[in-house]
């Protein structure tokens, strides 16, 4: 048995728990004890799922795991990370480890925007989905470093992208679910890619207005 087949069904393992967890977390109230208890298993989970993907990636080079690895760590990780820095508004610094977070993301971001370009020019439906993704992890790159500034402006946004970011790790276990399971030749690629995003997204957008608290001039 090699290293890849020893790690796959532990990355499995990973996955199908932060997706019960998730699941959990994202249907019913938030902020209780138990929120918090099943918080951290999907944390947990999931960057056990991101780490498990960039090393599977490497083994067995897969360019799908290993976007999943790059966006379950940066999403989930900073998602975390900000309950340590409510405290951003009010001149609160970020810790080394947080900007390691963002500037790796920054780098893989524009690297999907390039790579994904290149497939487009060379025909390669799969180029949609890296400019998508590339795409949203430079708005996220922009927006944790207006953050890291304190130019925010909500007083909460600590809580905002604590939601927005975990939902969106969820959107990543969703989406490596569909992909290796959904095998109809009829449905493109790119849609199987997208189609968590396309729904879940809706939901961070009309969650985060309800609980924005707007900053005090």
């Amino acid at each position: 048995m090699d290293l890849f087949d020893l790690f796959l069904p532990l990355h499995i393992a990973a996955g199908t728990a932060a997706l019960i967890a998730g699941t959990v977390n994202i249907l019913r109230k938030k902020g209780d004890p138990l929120h918090q208890r099943v918080g951290r298993i999907f944390f947990y989970s999931m960057m056990l799922v991101g780490a498990s993907a960039l090393l599977l990636s490497v083994l067995h080079p897969n360019a799908f795991l290993f976007i999943v690895g790059v966006f379950t760590i940066y999403l989930v990780g900073t998602a975390q990370r900000y309950l340590s820095l409510k405290g951003l508004a009010q001149g609160q610094k970020p810790g080394s480890v947080d900007l390691s977070l963002t500037i790796g993301m920054l780098v893989f971001g524009l690297a999907f925007l390039g790579y994904g370009a290149l497939l487009l020019w060379q025909g390669g439906s799969f180029g949609v989905v890296l400019l998508v993704f590339g795409s949203l992890a430079l708005r996220m790159v922009y927006g944790d470093l207006n953050n890291f500034r304190g130019r925010m402006k909500y007083a909460n946004t600590w809580l905002l992208v604590h939601l927005q970011r975990m939902i969106g790790g969820y959107i990543a276990a969703m989406t490596a679910f569909l992909v290796v399971n959904v095998n109809d030749t009829r449905i493109p690629g790119f849609v199987v890619w997208l189609l968590p995003t396309a729904v879940l997204v809706p939901f961070i957008v009309r969650w985060s207005r309800q609980l924005q608290i707007p900053r005090k001039s």
